[in-house]
């Protein structure tokens, strides 16, 4: 529905600009609100025909789903595709923010964002939830190996083979156990480390149970099925891209799934001259980095199926389509490796392939494609 009345709001955690300006009379009315969805959502209904906007950013998505809950026509633009004029850059303040978003939407200059409902939102949540103990776990690791070599402790044992041993198995915590600092306080700093990687594996470990507890759930439990059809891609991975593109068929495309992932190339053309660079990395960081780590399997990865998706219940279309896409992505990444490309440039454009086949196997599992 065309609307009348173009509302801008610049939304902090605890206030609210408005601007409302009708682009039949040119009026521009300006009010500041605390977060308080219900007074915002009475003051935009004054108006004749009115649609709200305000940026994406960390104040999310309550907002949108509480006044559209009351009523109120209200979206969520991309700042990442908003351009300001130089001259506004030296002049932000709540006020002109919230008045260049009504201009924008009066201008029908705004990309709107996908809005997730609470259980998406959610999930995601707890997807990245998982990623930020596995980072947590890997700090905790550093801080305790690196204690260790600063007091002249490194773990260097063989086995009768000749090869070092892995680290964080039970015999390098048993040679842990075992180190013993001269000095009272770089014994505690030791016994503190020891217990913080031991407390992040615990958190991981049941973060890892409870996401394999919501991918068996029946909202997700196909698409996750599907995309584990994929080398590289286990249930953890699957949740993750599952919930964060919440609805794969929204982007149309495999180009535009990769596009909004940050994997597409840089480009800098003009005239005959074409140049393109590094991908763009202006998409969701969170799953680029998880089919960047996924496609690290397709260096040693071979063109059979995975061996153990016979009980999963997956279509055969899709399977043999996931199996076309691990014959396509070993052969391509052995060809990377013929033209000696970088180890990591050959990786990137992997996950960016394996982006493609991740699109078309949930449109499929929604069964849109």
């Amino acid at each position: 529905m065309n609307h009348v009345t173009s509302i801008g709001l610049d939304v902090h955690a605890r206030s609210i600009t408005a601007c409302a300006f009708d682009s039949i009379t040119g009026e521009v009315v300006t009010r500041k609100f605390g977060y308080a969805p219900a007074e915002l959502a009475s003051w935009i209904l004054s108006f004749e025909a009115p649609k709200a906007v305000y940026e994406s950013g960390v104040t999310g998505f309550h907002l949108v789903r509480q006044l559209r809950s009351l009523g109120v026509d209200c979206m969520v633009g991309a700042v990442s595709k908003m351009q300001k004029p130089a001259a506004d850059k030296r002049r932000k303040n709540d006020r002109n923010d919230a008045t260049f978003l009504a201009r924008q939407l009066m201008a029908h200059n705004i990309v709107e964002v996908f809005v997730p409902d609470e259980e998406t939102e959610a999930a995601r949540n707890l997807s990245r939830a998982l990623e930020d103990a596995r980072d947590d776990l890997t700090r905790a690791k550093h801080r305790l190996t690196h204690l260790l070599i600063r007091w002249g402790h490194v773990w260097n044992e063989h086995g009768d083979n000749g090869a070092r041993r892995g680290t964080w198995t039970r015999a390098h915590w048993e040679w842990i156990r075992a180190v013993e600092l001269p000095e009272t306080a770089a014994q505690e700093t030791l016994d503190y480390y020891i217990s913080q990687v031991r407390h992040a594996e615990a958190q991981k470990k049941a973060l890892e149970k409870r996401v394999a507890q919501y991918a068996r759930k029946e909202r997700w439990a196909t698409r996750v099925a599907a995309l584990t059809c994929l080398k590289g891609i286990g249930t953890a991975t699957a949740f993750a891209l599952t919930a964060e593109a919440g609805v794969f068929s929204r982007f149309g495309s495999a180009r535009r799934f990769s596009s909004w992932l940050g994997l597409d190339p840089s480009e800098h053309s003009s005239g005959p001259k074409v140049s393109r660079g590094g991908i763009t990395k202006a998409g969701n960081t969170h799953l680029r980095k998880v089919l960047v780590e996924a496609a690290w399997h397709y260096t040693r990865a071979t063109k059979e199926r995975k061996h153990d998706l016979w009980d999963t219940g997956v279509p055969s279309a899709i399977a043999n389509h996931a199996a076309k896409g691990i014959d396509r992505l070993v052969a391509r990444r052995a060809h990377f490796a013929e033209r000696r490309m970088k180890p990591v440039v050959a990786n990137v454009a992997t996950a960016r392939e394996l982006s493609c086949f991740v699109w078309a196997i949930g449109c499929m599992a929604e069964g849109t494609l």
